[in-house]
C-alpha cells in the first residue's frame, strides 16, 4: 500500500525569502507538440512583489480554438510578438536560480522545460514549488482546488483572467498566506511523529471501517442495478441529488492490427502511455541488453524518491493455527464463554 499523498516538500529545504512566481499560456495542452505564446514571472522577496517580467511570443503553431477560448491571445496578439528564442533567455535571466511557484507547476515547467530542450539544449532545473498541491494539502475539503478557488478562500477576487501576468500576479499575492498554513501543518505533522505506535493503531481502525463501507457501498450499488434492470425509473433523494441508470460500452482490439493504424496516423503519444515504473523494472531487473539498458538511462531527466508504506500481517504461531482449525471441544467452558461474548452476525 503505497501512500496516496506523498509530502509535497520539507518547508525548511526550500530557501523561500526569495521566489518567482510564473504563469504561462499556451497554444494547446501539450507540451511536446504546442507551444508558449505569453510567459511572465513575479519576483517575491520576503513576501513582497519587487520585480515583474512578461512577454508574449509569437508561435511557429496556430493556436488552438479550446485554448483561445481560455486566454483570448487570437493569432494577431501575437503576429509582432518576439520569438521564444528572444523571450526564453531573458525569461530564465530573471527567474535566475530561484525556485519558481505556479498553479498546478508540472504544467508551465514542462512547457518552459521543453523550450529550453529545443533552443537551448538545457534543461530547466530550478526547484518548484506547486500552489495546486499545497492547497489540495492544506484544504482536501475544497470541492474545486483550481486557482479562482484559491484566491476566494483568502479573499481575493476569485476571477481568473488566464493571462500570464494577471494570474502570476494573483498568486504571489496569496502564497505567502498559503506557504503560512502549509508550514503550520508541516510543523504539526512532525509534531506528530513522537506517537506513531498510536496512529499505527487509528490507521489499522481507520482502514478496516473504510473497507466496511466500500463493501457495503458496493452491495448497495447492486441492488441499484438491479433495480433499473427490472424497470425501475430514476430516483431523487431528499437532498435533490437524482440516481439514474447510464449505459457505458467499450471494446477490445486487435494489438496486431491496431498498432500500425496507431502509427500511421501519428497517434502514438495520445494512445499510448509511457510507465515509468515498467521501465525501471526493465532496467533494475536487466531485463534488456546492455545497449538498450544505457540509452534507457541516457533519457532519464531526473530522480524523484518517494516512501512508500506498508503493513505486514503477524504469522500465527503454528500451535495458534492448531487451536483455530481445532476450535473448542463440545460442552466446554471455553466455548459457551466464547459464545456468550462473541456477537452473532445479526448483532452486529
Amino acid at each position: 500500500m503505497e501512500s496516496s499523498r506523498q509530502p509535497l516538500f520539507n518547508p525548511s529545504r526550500v530557501d523561500h525569502r526569495t521566489v518567482v512566481v510564473i504563469d504561462t499560456e499556451t497554444t494547446g495542452l501539450d507540451h511536446k507538440t504546442e507551444q508558449l505564446i505569453e510567459v511572465a514571472a513575479v519576483r517575491l522577496d520576503d513576501g513582497e512583489i519587487t520585480e515583474k517580467y512578461t512577454s508574449l511570443v509569437k508561435p511557429t503553431v496556430p493556436i488552438r480554438r479550446s485554448s483561445f477560448e481560455i486566454h483570448h491571445i487570437s493569432e494577431e496578439m501575437v503576429a509582432d510578438a518576439p520569438s521564444i528564442e528572444t523571450v526564453l533567455p531573458e525569461f530564465l535571466a530573471f527567474i535566475g536560480d530561484r525556485p519558481i511557484v505556479a498553479h498546478n507547476a508540472l504544467f508551465d515547467y514542462s512547457f518552459v522545460n521543453e523550450a529550453c530542450k529545443k533552443h537551448l539544449e538545457t534543461r530547466f532545473r530550478n526547484d518548484r514549488i506547486d500552489t495546486l498541491d499545497m492547497y489540495r494539502c492544506v484544504f482536501p475539503e475544497e470541492v474545486s482546488h483550481g486557482l479562482s478557488s484559491l484566491l476566494a478562500r483568502f479573499g481575493m477576487e476569485s476571477h481568473v483572467e488566464h493571462r500570464a501576468l494577471d494570474d502570476a500576479e494573483c498568486l504571489a499575492r496569496v502564497y505567502p498566506k498559503l506557504r503560512e498554513l502549509y508550514e503550520q501543518r508541516f510543523v504539526w505533522q512532525m509534531d506528530q511523529l513522537k506517537n506513531i505506535p498510536y496512529l499505527m493503531e487509528r490507521y489499522l481502525r481507520l482502514q478496516k471501517t473504510v473497507h466496511m463501507l466500500q463493501a457495503e457501498m458496493g452491495d448497495l450499488k447492486e441492488i441499484f442495478k438491479f433495480y433499473f434492470q427490472e424497470g425501475g425509473r430514476s430516483v431523487t433523494s431528499s437532498q435533490g441529488d437524482v440516481m439514474v441508470s447510464t449505459m457505458r460500452r467499450s471494446y477490445e482490439y486487435d494489438d496486431a492490427l491496431v498498432w500500425p493504424i496507431i502509427f500511421d496516423s501519428g497517434m502514438v503519444e495520445k494512445a499510448a502511455k509511457l510507465t515509468p515504473r515498467y521501465l525501471d523494472k526493465m532496467i533494475d531487473k536487466k531485463m534488456l541488453d546492455p545497449d538498450l539498458t544505457d540509452r534507457l538511462k541516457e533519457a532519464r531527466t531526473r530522480m524523484v524518491e518517494s516512501k512508500g508504506i506498508n503493513f505486514i500481517k503477524p504469522v500465527p504461531a503454528a500451535e495458534e493455527i492448531v487451536a483455530v482449525q481445532e476450535g473448542p471441544q463440545e460442552g466446554s467452558q471455553e466455548g459457551s464463554s466464547a459464545a456468550q461474548e462473541e456477537p452473532s452476525a445479526e448483532a452486529v
